[in-house]
């Protein structure tokens, strides 16, 4: 607030003295308003100047928003990840703070991380305290959550976000709380013009941004061309897992198991449209089960594990554009295990100790064991294996007037972990600046950041591409 609108005339003040006050009352704020304009102009070129779009600072936050992204569940072991991602990648001019119950936990951290760090604010707030997630929230543009498992800590965040009109990303790879964030927040989100964009890690930027490559490639070369049948394809990747992953997909088994509703839900290849009825029939049956070969690649395929997640996110996408990949699309995810009789033998061992595993999850002497030797929370690879990982995908389809097109998404690292701080961190780099696509509700990657998003990640150093063959 200005000095000026402190200085409101009372009732008892002359008019002459009323009528020089609130000249000088227009004279103040217009000089307040002047400058502003101009710290709001030179911040945002000074940040085009020092980065790509995705490091630029909002010039449509309102005053109050102290920050431009604040990454909450900073003290976590994904979170201390994507803290020195932005450390090291964002530019200074961009405003971040750190955010989680404990303010020990984070000053630790920051001082751990270092550099641009050391002078980041930080917030403390709670998943069991609404008051303390809505102060969070109203305090920034954009803000990236790594607490999980989002089902249990994660709607009151969204919420939050949501209320606050704040764009909001995640790394959730978990179908029903994302059905359930549709379902409570989405009408909320759009009416406060907030973005609410789930799955921005591993879980699903390779699947969405790659079927987005394929869709704007084609429509560049024939603006009529829709995809039909889509496969992903995973082609390489090394990596670990850890302790979060892991309770976040035993705690989606948990629910299922006690819930018809979410059992059902969990089988749907459509759970997240926005309009179940409205989708294709017949579409998409059921996730893939058993071994096939595809004739683009001479490869033999078997399901990818987390086809199940990324394909609702894809279908989503689709249907939220009005079907602009078109109502003939198809789509289904796997992991190529090579040529010949080899690769047959691999794609169907991978198939049935895929099956038998989550049978066997099902079982509580197995849940029991798993508990004991799987990771726990909070757990996750070292900085060796981090670095060495990788994945490569590829992607291809053909077009309604019969073109075959094709892409290729890969980048260097730990494909759930440095692979994912550096596409969560980028997203939620984006989501604080400019130039975003004109949607807000509960979205996805492709829908609410989009081919900016596909820009600022090939600008990080992800490869992200797509061409007709």
């Amino acid at each position: 607030m200005t000095s000026a609108a402190k200085k409101t005339p009372g009732k008892a003040a002359s008019a002459q003295r009323a009528t020089r006050k609130k000249s000088s009352t227009a004279k103040k704020t217009a000089t307040t308003k002047t400058t502003t304009t101009k710290k709001a102009g030179t911040t945002k070129a000074s940040a085009r100047k020092a980065s790509p779009r995705a490091a630029t600072s909002s010039t449509t936050a309102t005053p109050r928003r102290d920050h431009d992204l604040v990454l909450y569940g900073a003290t976590g072991f994904t979170g201390q990840l994507v803290a020195a991602y932005l450390a090291k990648n964002a530019p200074g001019n961009v405003r971040i703070a750190l955010a989680g119950r404990s303010e020990g936990k984070l000053r630790t951290i920051r001082a751990q991380i270092g550099g641009h760090a050391a002078k980041w604010p930080l917030v403390t707030a709670n998943s069991a305290d609404p008051a303390s997630l809505a102060r969070m929230a109203a305090g920034t543009t954009a803000l990236i959550s790594t607490v999980g498992p989002y089902a249990k800590y994660g709607l009151p965040v969204v919420e939050a976000c949501a209320t606050a009109g704040t764009n909001y990303c995640d790394l959730t790879g978990e179908v029903l709380f994302m059905r359930d964030s549709i379902d409570r927040f989405d009408t909320v989100a759009r009416a406060n013009k907030a973005r609410i964009v789930h799955s921005c890690g591993f879980d699903s930027i390779p699947s969405d941004l790659g079927v987005l490559a394929l869709a704007a490639a084609a429509r560049h070369d024939d603006p009529a061309a829709r995809l039909l049948g889509t496969r992903f394809i995973v082609t390489g990747a090394k990596g670990g897992v850890s302790g979060g992953t892991i309770a976040s997909g035993l705690n989606e088994l948990d629910r299922a198991k006690g819930d018809d509703l979410a059992a059902s839900l969990l089988a749907d290849p459509y759970a997240l449209s926005p309009d179940r009825p409205g989708e294709p029939s017949p579409g998409d049956t059921g996730d893939p089960r058993g071994v096939v070969h595809d004739d683009v690649t001479g490869t033999w395929l078997a399901p990818f594990i987390m086809g199940p997640i990324n394909s609702r996110v894809v279908r989503r996408s689709n249907a939220l554009t009005d079907f602009s990949y078109g109502r003939q699309f198809r789509y289904a995810e796997y992991v190529s295990c090579g040529k010949g009789l080899p690769g047959r033998l691999a794609a169907t061992g991978m198939a049935v100790g895929m099956a038998v595993g989550e049978a066997a999850l099902a079982l509580p002497q197995v849940r029991t064991l798993a508990g004991r030797v799987l990771p726990e929370p909070g757990a996750g690879p070292g900085d060796e294996t981090r670095a060495k990982g990788y994945f490569t995908i590829e992607l291809h389809t053909r077009t309604t007037t019969g073109a075959p097109y094709r892409a290729r998404v890969a980048a260097q690292g730990d494909p759930g972990y440095a692979a994912t701080s550096l596409m969560l961190g980028t997203t939620g780099l984006t989501l604080a600046g400019d130039g975003l696509p004109r949607r807000y509700g509960v979205l996805t990657p492709a829908v609410g950041v989009g081919e900016v998003l596909i820009t600022n990640l090939r600008v990080a150093g992800m490869i992200i591409e797509a061409r007709k063959v």
